[in-house]
């Protein structure tokens, strides 16, 4: 499996859903991007978006879903609960599987570097990507908030971001990008509105009064519910657990004679987070979560390669209408790209390749890399473009917009496969302009990769073909169907599939 990175911006907006939406289909635009979780709360005006993405194009996910933010939003409109400094206010890289939390630093400077100078947005590098130790704590980064930091941006030294201007965007304010690793939002509500005794408890609790270590604390009034709440974030939930947080609190409400009405973990938590509360709620001895549990069993059985491809090759081979050729199509590129990639990392290992050669080949294997993960966007996209057309057709007869929506599907069921002959066409050409290079052990995996990619080009002319057939746009039809064509005399025969 290659490498991915959790992505966990954080955006100013929690209540307007249109707008909220269309942050969230900036992500999914960008390949190999996949959405785990959207968090929105009202009383915070806030929405946590988590999504994973391939290392190769996480900085572009994370770049488009600023931009996305930077045109939505503006802060001197905005009322929550919540700090915040930017219309996307933090957007942190989290290693997750194999990514080592120095890539995560490399991907924060690269986001950072871009989305100054393309949005024209101050960012600040905080927690491991921090140039500064005074950078390390978000809280301090964001002290004085969106109002605070527009005063004194570009006159005190101290808040000089470390990209982008020296001066706040009017709108979209400014952004901490950085990288760190797994943390828990855990809040608690309580029943009472004395936010004095609210504020006393959250510094006596947070690191920085002197409480716990590894913890962030904040009293909030939820003015929906006419009650406070204890916002907390554990930086490190194995210092600091669940908890020993509830233990504390429950410990300074029981002299008040104060409930707690309810608890809320916020985005996405680790489960080892939450196995580790029940282990010592429970006080279970000589407890082995690797062993203990079912479901963490089941997935170091079912996350190998070798899991993930009988998955895949069982769901083919179902009477279901998905996946299809399409998506087996875009698999094979995807693979082929792979392939690719090894045949040129090995390659690039050998002492009697020469330096002259060098730099081609690092550019073909980075650009394998991002058609790889296009690719794999490819294999979802194609099935779910069958779901729309089939849910078109669905509707009823009679209905006025049936004929409409079915050729609206139809054509996106033509141009995702002809993307996919696209991408596998553009790997081609790579491959084929560094094929003497190729180190002579890997010249089987090299032209293993060119096959799969030719089989990925005639899966994908297959489907865009058939599906242009039907579209009643005959020009439409045409241009799809001549642009395909074009792809396949590179290695076929001169024989077209049609």
């Amino acid at each position: 499996m290659g490498k991915f990175v959790e992505c966990v911006p954080n955006f100013s907006e929690g209540r307007d859903v249109k707008m909220i939406n269309e942050i969230v289909e900036a992500a999914k635009t960008v390949p190999g991007v996949l959405v785990l979780d959207v968090e929105k709360d009202a009383d915070h005006n806030r929405t946590v978006l988590t999504f994973i993405a391939p290392l190769e194009t996480a900085v572009e996910a994370m770049v488009a879903v600023a931009k996305k933010a930077a045109a939505l939003i503006d802060l001197n409109a905005h009322k929550g609960e919540h700090p915040r400094m930017g219309a996307t206010d933090v957007a942190p890289f989290i290693p997750i599987m194999d990514t080592t939390i120095e890539e995560c630093i490399k991907l924060a400077e690269l986001a950072g570097e871009r989305i100054g100078r393309e949005l024209n947005i101050p960012v600040y590098l905080y927690d491991r990507a921090a140039r500064t130790e005074n950078r390390r704590d978000l809280a301090k980064v964001r002290k004085g908030q969106f109002e605070g930091l527009r005063e004194e941006i570009g006159k005190n030294p101290d808040r000089a971001p470390d990209f982008g201007p020296n001066h706040i965007h009017p709108t979209a304010g400014a952004m901490a990008v950085g990288a760190r690793n797994q943390i828990v939002n855990f809040n608690v509500n309580l029943a009472t509105t004395d936010m004095e005794f609210a504020k006393g408890l959250a510094k006596k609790i947070r690191t920085s009064g002197g409480g716990l270590p590894a913890l962030r604390a904040k009293e909030i009034f939820l003015e929906s519910r006419g009650q406070v709440q204890m916002s907390t974030v554990l930086t490190d939930y194995r210092t600091t657990s669940i908890k020993r947080v509830m233990d504390e609190i429950s410990g300074e409400l029981a002299p008040k004679n104060i409930a707690i009405t309810g608890t809320e973990l916020i985005g996405l938590t680790s489960q080892e987070a939450i196995t580790d509360y029940a282990v010592e709620a429970l006080n279970v001895k000589d407890f082995n979560k690797d062993v203990q549990v079912l479901e963490t069993k089941l997935l170091k059985l079912l996350g190998t390669w070798q899991a993930g491809a009988g998955l895949f090759v069982e769901a083919l081979a179902s009477t279901d209408p998905t996946p299809g050729g399409g998506s087996a199509g875009a698999v094979s590129g995807a693979m082929g790209c792979a392939l690719g990639q090894m045949a040129l990392g090995i390659t690039l290992r050998g002492k009697k390749l020469e330096e002259a050669k060098r730099p081609a080949l690092v550019l073909l294997r980075e650009r394998l890399g991002e058609h790889k993960a296009a690719l794999q966007s490819c294999v979802s996209e194609d099935s779910a473009s069958f779901d729309v057309f089939w849910a078109a057709m669905k509707l009823p007869k009679d209905n006025p917009e049936r004929k409409a929506k079915m050729q609206a599907a139809l054509k996106y069921a033509a141009e995702v496969p002809l993307k996919t002959a696209r991408l596998a066409s553009e790997a081609l050409a790579g491959l084929a302009v560094c094929a003497a290079s190729v180190s002579p052990q890997v010249i089987s995996d090299y032209r293993s990769a060119v096959y799969l990619l030719e089989a990925a080009v005639r899966c994908a002319a297959e489907n865009v073909l058939i599906n242009a057939e039907a579209l009643e746009d005959k020009a439409c039809a045409e241009k799809l169907a001549a642009e395909v064509k074009g792809y396949l005399p590179a290695y076929a025969s001169g024989q077209s599939v049609h």
